[in-house]
């Protein structure tokens, strides 16, 4: 097949599998199914990528116009979001350390502390992403994460863009570690606070945030093996990174001391991260300043700000041309999408599928509460998914008369691991470098094995762990 063909043929799947859902899934109705083929169009263009990414990203503004799906104002709104600021913030920041060559020193000292062994650089920032989401919100941490992955990565490849097979591994664990952390406290993300506000209505006493940890912990450790030992198994033909350890350190050595520009750089960026930790011991104070509107005030203090030369920190020309607007469409994308597939209903006609199935509380009732969670998730947010899902769950296990709290901590779990799709928190990678379609190829096969794992625990603690299912 010639390459017009191949790209003729990528172009056309797209739209005509959006044509393929609307027309023959009509029994969900015309905007329904509509959506549904929106979201497929989506994840056909992002694997076979006819167009750049943050092209297709902006397809739900489109296609919403022309079939006015839901007001055109809940998708636009997606676009300029409290988390897109966050990430136009987090950008703005980030962009002075290649002006000051913070990102070159950072990279070696990364280096330096992990050493150029791809297994240990995968250990190293899986684990660092799980960690700080258990106490960060997992866009927070990616965006943390990711440029200072992709300047080490830059920094080993002699200044150009890193071979994609070799930044792969190292992408993906930030994208999905960042993702699966979530769960692992109830501040780590608002789908868990979801659940316990539902929780407490149902049972109508309080939820202790100690039981919480005690419950996920031990399913957090097994899920980060999981990814772990896959994240590995992807890395199997990579080489590791160039250099030695001797050699990082003495040009560690050789950069001297910080300059004021380097000493800003880091300053905002640190602050900007203790901020949104430490947002709880000054809500009260200052409600409006959420981590969001911290990163992006730290963010504009760059273009008064002056280094060691007297020049401007950023200047609104460099900013314009480096800004990373194609990742804030691509995360903004999902969330719209995810918007139209709730109001046009789409997702109450398949939770209507889930009910008619008759589950009957087994092994292939978790099964299907844990598919039900990712795939609600890769659609939209954990929050939403969370929102969604969890009723459905009550509603279910009540009628079959079974305890439902076991499966509704078992649907949190499968509302916080999503590796498919590049949006949310996935897209971040992404724009780093991250191929679009590996992840979705990749990602498809660790979101088996994840169900398969969180079905499989699910099972063991209902029937054999009563601590877990007592409230």
């Amino acid at each position: 097949m010639s390459s017009d063909m191949k790209r003729n043929f990528a172009l056309l799947s797209g739209p005509l599998a959006f044509l393929l859902l609307r027309f023959t899934a009509q029994s969900f109705g015309s905007a329904a199914a509509s959506a549904l083929g929106m979201a497929a169009w989506m994840a056909l263009w992002w694997v076979f990528r006819p167009v750049g990414i943050a092209v297709t990203a902006l397809l739900p503004i489109a296609v919403n116009a022309v079939l006015n799906l839901i007001p055109s104002g809940h998708v636009i709104s997606n676009y300029f979001s409290e988390i897109v600021v966050l990430l136009l913030g987090a950008d703005l920041i980030c962009l002075t350390w290649s002006r000051t060559g913070l990102d070159r020193r950072v990279a070696v000292k990364a280096l330096c502390g992990i050493g150029t062994s791809m297994r240990q650089q995968i250990l190293a920032w899986l684990g660092a992403s799980v960690v700080l989401s258990v106490f960060l919100p997992n866009v927070v941490v990616a965006a943390i994460l990711c440029p200072i992955a992709a300047a080490m990565l830059k920094f080993v490849n002699g200044g150009k863009n890193p071979d994609v097979r070799q930044s792969a591994p190292i992408l993906l664990a930030i994208g999905w570690g960042s993702g699966i952390g979530g769960f692992g406290s109830p501040i780590g993300g608002a789908a868990n606070l979801v659940a316990i506000a539902y929780m407490e209505q149902l049972t109508g006493h309080e939820f202790m945030y100690v039981d919480w940890v005690l419950r996920f912990v031990p399913i957090l450790f097994l899920v980060f093996l999981l990814n772990l030992f896959f994240l590995w198994q992807i890395n199997r033909t990579t080489q590791d990174l160039n250099g030695s350890a001797s050699y990082f350190k003495k040009l560690s050595e050789e950069f001297g001391p910080l300059k004021r520009g380097e000493k800003i750089g880091l300053t905002l960026f640190v602050l900007a991260t203790l901020l949104a930790f430490l947002r709880p011991l000054y809500a009260e104070l200052l409600p409006g300043l959420k981590p969001a509107y911290s990163f992006l005030t730290l963010g504009l203090l760059m273009f008064v700000l002056r280094d060691e030369n007297g020049e401007v920190m950023l200047d609104w020309k460099y900013a314009e041309s480096h800004v990373m607007w194609g990742m804030m469409f691509l995360f903004a994308s999902g969330m719209a999408l995810g918007r139209m597939l709730i109001e046009t209903g789409a997702v109450k006609q398949l939770t209507a599928l889930i009910a008619a199935s008759g589950p009957s509380g087994g092994l292939g009732t978790i099964a299907l509460f844990a598919a039900f969670g990712c795939f609600l998730t890769e659609m939209s947010s954990n929050t939403a998914a969370a929102s969604i899902a969890l009723p459905v769950v009550i509603s279910i296990t009540q009628t079959l008369r079974l305890n439902p709290v076991p499966y509704m901590l078992l649907t949190v779990v499968a509302v916080n691991c999503a590796y498919v799709l590049p949006v949310s928190t996935r897209a971040i990678p992404v724009s780093y470098g991250l191929d679009a379609g590996l992840q979705i190829r990749k990602g498809l096969r660790l979101t088996v094995l994840n169900v398969l794992l969180v079905t499989a625990l699910g099972w063991f603690c209902i029937n054999y762990v009563p601590f877990f299912a007592r409230f």
